[in-house]
């Protein structure tokens, strides 16, 4: 009998929330590979990128919702995405307080 890659149903989902300095955004649109423009819960529009240790593990497309880390020098104009939420997600953080972009 093989290993199933799949995780089983009953393994707890874990979610991961905004730690200081990160905000939620909503994809607007793809230009280019990595490179998205993100309106961010903080009112602000960021052309963001992968991270190149992050470019492989996740594929983000329009209106996804993702957490957007603001670099430290142009922080209101350019970040990284440091994870993509799935829909279901989207409740829950709802549930726990957080402002999601619609």
């Amino acid at each position: 009998m093989g290993y199933s890659k799949k995780p089983s149903d009953n393994t707890p989902h874990t979610l991961a929330l905004p730690r200081e300095n990160e905000v939620i955004g909503v994809v607007t649109k793809v230009s280019g590979a990595t490179n998205f423009i993100v309106f961010c819960s903080d009112k602000k529009e960021r052309t963001c990128s992968i991270p190149g240790r992050l470019k492989r593990r996740f594929w983000i497309k329009e209106n996804d919702i993702v957490l957007v880390k603001p670099w430290v020098v142009q922080g209101d104009q350019r970040g990284d995405i440091v994870w993509r939420y799935s829909i279901m997600d989207k409740t829950l953080l709802k549930s726990k307080g957080y402002e999601v972009p619609a």
